[in-house]
C-alpha cells in the first residue's frame, strides 16, 4: 500500500503527519512547554520528511503564552515547498481551559483570518469546520450554514481545501452538497473502530480519513496483548504498530501523531516503513 496520498486531488502529501496539539501543552490543556523545544520538534520533523502538520488555532498552553501556530510560523517560515499545514475552525477556547463550538457561521471568518495570521500565510491549505466541542454533536444537527460560510471564504481563495471533524455520515453528505470535502477528522484507532460507515464513505470518494488521537490520546489504553505480539515480531513499538496499522486499514487513512519529543517523533516516523502481513492484520483483529 502507497504511502502517498493527493489531498483533495491534487495536493501530494505522505501519510504519515504531524499533530501540533502537544507543542504548547503536555496534553490538551495545561501550563506551557518550552518553546524552543517545540520549535526544534517541528525543524526535525521536516527533516525527517514530514510534510502535513495538523494545527488549531485553539491550540495553546492555559496562560495563552504558547500556541501552536506561532511555533509553526517561527520554526518554519517561509514554509518548504510542498509542506501542507491543515488547521480548523469552530470551537472556542473556554475559561476552563475547555472547548465551546460555535454554531454561528458569521463568526467563522474571524476564525479563519486568525489562522491565516498567525501561521503567516495567504490561504491555508486546508480547514476543517469542527462540529461540538470535546465531544461531537448529537446526531442530526445541520452543519449546512457554517460549511457554506467556509464554502465561500474558499471561493475567495483564503481556503483551499475544506475538511470536517466529529461528523457523521450525515453531516459529510449534507456537506459534500454544498462544496468539495477533502478529508474528514474523527476519532478513531486501533481500539476504536466504531466509525466504519463514515471510514466506507470516504474510501468510496477518495476523501483522506485523518483519525484525532491516533495513538489513544491519552483517553483509551492501546497497549493491548495483540498489539505487544506485533509489536514483538517486527522489533518494533507498540504505538508503531497501532499507526502502521492504521495506515494498513485503507488506502485513504493519514495519521497524525502529536508529541512534543523529538524522540518520540522519531519513533512515530519510522512506523511509515513498517509492512504489516496477513498474519499480523489478523492478530489485530
Amino acid at each position: 500500500m502507497s504511502n502517498d496520498f493527493r489531498l483533495g486531488g491534487d495536493l501530494p502529501i505522505g501519510r504519515l503527519g504531524f499533530g501540533a496539539m502537544r507543542l504548547p501543552t503536555n496534553s490538551f490543556h495545561g501550563p506551557a512547554r518550552d518553546p524552543e523545544t517545540g520549535r526544534a520538534v517541528l525543524r526535525r520533523a521536516v527533516e525527517l520528511g514530514v510534510d502535513h502538520i495538523d494545527t488549531a488555532a485553539f491550540y495553546t498552553s492555559d496562560d495563552g503564552s504558547v500556541r501552536a501556530n506561532d511555533l509553526i510560523r517561527e520554526a518554519l517560515h517561509p514554509y518548504p515547498e510542498g509542506l501542507v499545514i491543515a488547521t480548523k475552525v469552530g470551537p472556542l477556547r473556554t475559561p476552563d481551559g475547555g472547548l465551546e463550538a460555535t454554531t454561528d457561521p458569521g463568526a467563522l471568518r474571524a476564525l479563519v483570518e486568525e489562522n491565516l495570521e498567525s501561521l503567516g500565510v495567504d490561504r491555508l491549505d486546508l480547514v476543517y469546520l469542527r462540529i461540538g466541542g470535546i465531544e461531537p454533536p448529537p446526531h442530526g444537527e445541520s452543519v449546512a450554514a457554517r460549511f457554506e460560510a467556509l464554502a465561500a471564504l474558499r471561493e475567495e481563495g483564503l481556503i483551499r481545501h475544506l475538511g470536517l471533524s466529529h461528523v457523521d455520515a450525515g453531516h459529510l453528505t449534507e456537506a459534500r452538497a454544498i462544496a468539495p470535502v477533502a478529508a474528514v477528522q474523527n476519532h478513531f484507532h486501533t481500539d476504536k473502530r466504531d466509525d466504519t460507515e463514515v471510514l466506507a464513505r470516504c474510501e468510496e470518494a477518495g476523501i483522506a480519513y485523518v483519525p484525532y488521537f491516533p495513538l489513544g490520546g491519552g483517553l483509551s489504553d492501546i497497549r493491548g496483548d495483540r498489539i505487544a505480539k506485533v509489536a514483538d515480531r517486527h522489533g518494533a513499538t507498540v504505538p508503531q504498530i497501532a499507526l502502521a496499522w492504521l495506515l494498513a486499514s485503507s488506502p485513504v487513512t493519514l495519521a497524525i501523531p502529536g508529541t512534543g519529543s523529538a524522540a518520540h517523533l522519531e519513533e512515530n516516523t519510522a512506523a511509515g516503513s513498517i509492512t504489516l502481513t496477513a498474519e499480523d492484520l489478523a492478530d489485530l483483529g
